[in-house]
């Protein structure tokens, strides 16, 4: 990036709660000016009062992102208010947890809208801004769903699948260009936060993400790192890794152990309670500020080696040389440590120098 971390401009959709906000404040203790947008005031408002906290400035915008005018409209008022934007970071998400046979028709559809045209309209605003001024990064949060789809999560899985085919697209067309416009996608495990204490459920025991847990800021850190590498996906923790490369290798397998062990791995042994509002048509910050996190804090891992390693693959691999290294060096010094003790041994049993070498020549 041309101008300094201090001055860095960013723009984060879903920035209420969840990943979005723990991305902001992971932001802004960089010193950022960040563009806050969602919809629900009070998770807005707790937001910006930690974004500046953290040594950031703050914009928050309220906006729905289903709607391209008001994505647009927001991305404007960041540029008045801060300056062209850097980097470009969609978050925002919908989901209903419930069997296909139980959804209905207007809930895919919202879904849809929000998880998948929300991060398609986010793209859009930030690419009329981007591509002009040839710069800019815009991250894609995604999954290991949008490989790897798993029951009760149908319209969630589905959209997550279709921003990672909007993405390749996307790339493939600003390589095309040769533009230095870069888009990238992180691929996320089950989180922490407080999507299932808002998300719609028809189930009948609470939802819960699929074990092993990680912190918001795992992924905060990850969005963060990604906003100046210029890598083509980053996969952010081993369970990761497992489902896309297990959907790869054996999908099947995959089908079968989904059927298995997805419905019990999202479901907690609590009861939902059936009247709860949810956020799918409206926020729910009425009740209060929900912050990063979820209720899951006493299993959630605040660190994850994948990650560690993924952005770590320079040092590793001078670690591997210098450990192959060693290895040839010690293998090689013991070969002629070998080499001498049969020598005195063949010398001590009357073979001489001469007839020895002849020998092993």
């Amino acid at each position: 990036m041309s101008r300094s971390r201090a001055s860095e401009v960013v723009v984060i959709t879903g920035a209420s709660g969840g990943v979005g906000r723990a991305a902001a404040v992971a932001f802004a203790r960089r010193g950022a000016s960040i563009g806050l947008l969602a919809r629900g005031h009070g998770g807005l408002v707790g937001a910006r009062q930690d974004v500046e906290a953290a040594g950031g400035r703050a914009l928050a915008v309220p906006t729905d992102v289903s709607d391209p005018d008001q994505v647009e409209a927001a991305a404007e008022a960041v540029e008045r208010e801060f300056g062209p934007i850097d980097v470009w970071v969609n978050v925002a998400m919908a989901t209903v947890f419930a069997p296909v046979h139980q959804m209905e028709a207007a809930e895919y559809r919202r879904v849809t809208e929000v998880t998948y045209l929300g991060y398609v309209h986010g793209t859009l605003a930030a690419l009329r801004r981007m591509r002009p001024r040839n710069r800019g990064t815009i991250i894609q949060v995604g999954s290991a769903l949008a490989y790897r789809s798993i029951p009760l999560q149908s319209a969630y899985c589905a959209a997550k699948a279709a921003i990672r085919g909007f993405t390749d697209s996307l790339r493939s067309e600003l390589i095309h260009e040769r533009s230095r416009v870069h888009i990238t996608m992180v691929q996320m495990p089950g989180l922490n936060t407080p999507q299932f204490e808002w998300g719609r459920s028809k189930m009948p025991r609470r939802a819960r993400p699929v074990a092993p847990v990680y912190q918001p800021e795992v992924a905060a850190e990850a969005i963060v790192w990604s906003a100046r590498h210029r890598r083509r996906e980053l996969w952010v923790a081993p369970s990761t890794v497992k489902a896309i490369v297990g959907q790869r290798l054996a999908p099947g397998f995959g089908d079968w152990y989904a059927a298995r062990t997805a419905y019990s791995g999202q479901l907690t042994d609590d009861p939902e309670n059936p009247s709860r509002p949810d956020n799918l048509r409206e926020p729910v910050d009425a009740a209060g500020d929900f912050g990063a996190h979820g209720p899951f804090d006493g299993e959630a891992r605040s660190r994850s080696f994948q990650l560690w390693a993924d952005t770590h693959r320079g040092w590793l691999a001078l670690a591997a040389i210098g450990l192959a290294g060693a290895a040839c060096a010690a293998w090689l010094g013991d070969g002629r440590g070998a080499g001498r003790r049969v020598r005195a041994a063949l010398s001590r049993a009357g073979v001489g120098r001469g007839a020895w070498q002849e020998g092993t020549s």
